[in-house]
């Protein structure tokens, strides 16, 4: 079995009015970089980390962690709506396997995901649908959540199973880093956002055009130094990827939640996806990253990172 891993930061600002032209073409320059490594590894699988931003998960039922036996994209952001390419057999095994290994996971068997799995499916491979996909949500959001080490451990769980396949695996971690965009909770929601991140309530087209201006509004006001999101901390997520890159998870067992929301904004909790990923690498023994990609961008209200690695002493 060959594994190897992307991570990188998502944001709908990426396909929305406001970032200026440099920022989008180093962003992009970053993500041909990894494009062509995940072009040159071909994978015959891929398994994403991924977070939800109340598009498929909600309060009326919130798993710390799911694994989707099935996929439709909903077609957030511009993003591709539609169904993914879920080998569901394989995927319940996953899931047997990652409960055998002690770390409690849902299934899904009609999996709605966003723009947090999409997008990096999306600029790595042109088409969501054009490489077979096992989707694991990560609860990044809605608190109360779970201690960071339960992700690293159900990374390593993946990564045990991953070892035992014949054939070429991509491991992809999708979110963060330092970001705090205005996000809904069951403490902060007004009245009717209160009810639709609970039941779930589809959005119409006009919500979710409303929902996209706001986004734009707020990362504009971001952007220019003011608004009340928490201002990004790029000493923060530049010790974070240094963790990743030396493969030292062991450091975040002593990162609270409280501490990491303080540090880096109420959504640095995406880093999940990120441990979860590396984890899963990790699995298999010490890796090398190739691909190191960094800047703190206000206009898409994220630290932005991309990162590649394979196992050590493994070709691309």
């Amino acid at each position: 079995m060959a594994l190897a891993l992307c991570c990188m930061s998502h944001s709908p600002l990426l396909t929305l009015p406001g970032p200026s032209a440099e920022l989008l073409e180093d962003v992009e320059s970053a993500l041909v970089t990894a494009r062509d490594f995940v072009r040159e590894y071909d994978p015959e699988l891929v398994v994403i980390f991924s977070p939800d931003h109340y598009n498929g998960f909600f309060y009326k039922l919130m798993p710390p962690f799911c694994i989707g036996t099935a996929a439709t994209g909903v077609g957030d952001y511009g993003t591709q709506s539609g169904p993914l390419d879920v080998p569901a057999e394989l995927a319940t095994e996953l899931a047997e396997h990652v409960l055998n290994s002690g770390v409690d996971v849902a299934i899904s068997a009609g999996m709605d995901v966003d723009h947090g799995t999409v997008q990096p499916l999306e600029r790595l491979f042109g088409d969501a649908a054009a490489v077979p996909v096992i989707p694991i949500f990560i609860n990044s959001v809605a608190t109360p959540l779970g201690p960071l080490h339960r992700s690293r451990a159900l990374g390593n769980a993946v990564g045990t199973f991953l070892a035992g396949l014949d054939s070429r695996v991509l491991v992809l971690g999708s979110g963060g880093l330092s970001h705090d965009p205005p996000i809904p909770t069951l403490k902060t929601a007004p009245p009717a956002a209160l009810e639709r991140i609970v039941q779930g309530r589809p959005m119409t087209p006009e919500q979710r055009q409303a929902r996209q201006d706001q986004v734009v509004a707020a990362a504009r006001e971001f952007a220019a130094g003011s608004g009340p999101s928490q201002p990004l901390n790029a000493d923060w997520d530049r010790s974070f990827l240094d963790l990743m890159d030396s493969g030292r998870f062991g450091e975040l067992d002593n990162w609270t939640n409280a501490w990491i929301a303080s540090e880096a904004g109420n959504s640095a909790h995406e880093v999940r996806t990120w441990v979860a990923a590396f984890a899963a690498l990790a699995a298999q023994g010490p890796y090398r990253t190739i691909d190191h990609y960094y800047r703190a961008a206000p206009e898409l209200i994220a630290g932005f990172a991309v990162r590649t690695a394979m196992a050590t002493g493994a070709s691309r």
